[in-house]
């Protein structure tokens, strides 16, 4: 058990079937709200590639990534950052709030993937996050590299303040690579 961030593809975004993790009144309430911004509806779903599919999972703290996040971090970019529920690849000015209840929530939260792209390269930079980092997907993949010992290898052979906190660290590379990965599939992430 745990919390997991997923991508979503278009099955499972187009559908109406709740049972099945359907997102369709999260779909139609997002394009509503575009309507009403004057932007287009957000159409180009992709079908989940499993081969490169995000799935990660949020098991470390979180202290050291919250501390960075209020040193480097307006209030309101961090709820930009983090307090989303599903992120699409649209570029939103400001988060859209449904009242339709999500995995954890009462609401649904949504962001734009350049939005919190913008935010988590400047994390990266102040943690002197080493482009080197894997560009992970597939079942877990980042998750294994920081649990099963790989980061502390790589930690010891490129010293750095990212790797004074493997945890922060983490979290960084988490919101990095999301958004990079909704970007460069076409696809929304959301936790489950």
């Amino acid at each position: 058990m745990g919390v997991y961030l997923v991508d979503v593809g278009a099955g499972e975004w187009l559908s109406e079937d709740t049972g099945e993790g359907g997102m369709g009144a999260i779909a139609k309430g997002l394009d509503a709200e575009l309507a009403r911004c004057g932007l287009p509806p957000y159409t180009s779903v992709a079908e989940r590639d499993f081969g490169s599919a995000f799935e990660e999972k949020l098991s470390p703290s979180m202290y050291g990534f919250d501390a960075l996040c209020r040193s480097q971090l307006t209030p309101a970019e961090r709820e930009m950052l983090g307090g989303w529920s599903v992120l699409v690849p649209v570029s939103l000015d400001e988060e859209i709030r449904l009242p339709i209840g999500s995995a954890y929530t009462d609401e649904t939260v949504i962001a734009g993937a350049p939005q919190v792209l913008a935010l988590a390269e400047r994390l990266a930079a102040a943690l002197e996050l080493p482009v080197e980092i894997p560009e992970m997907s597939g079942n877990l993949a980042l998750t294994f590299w920081l649990m099963e010992g790989e980061a502390e290898a790589f930690a010891a052979a490129n010293p750095g303040r990212w790797g004074e906190d493997l945890d922060t660290a983490f979290y960084v590379a988490l919101y990095l690579r999301a958004a990079q990965h909704a970007l460069r599939q076409g696809c929304p992430l959301t936790y489950s």
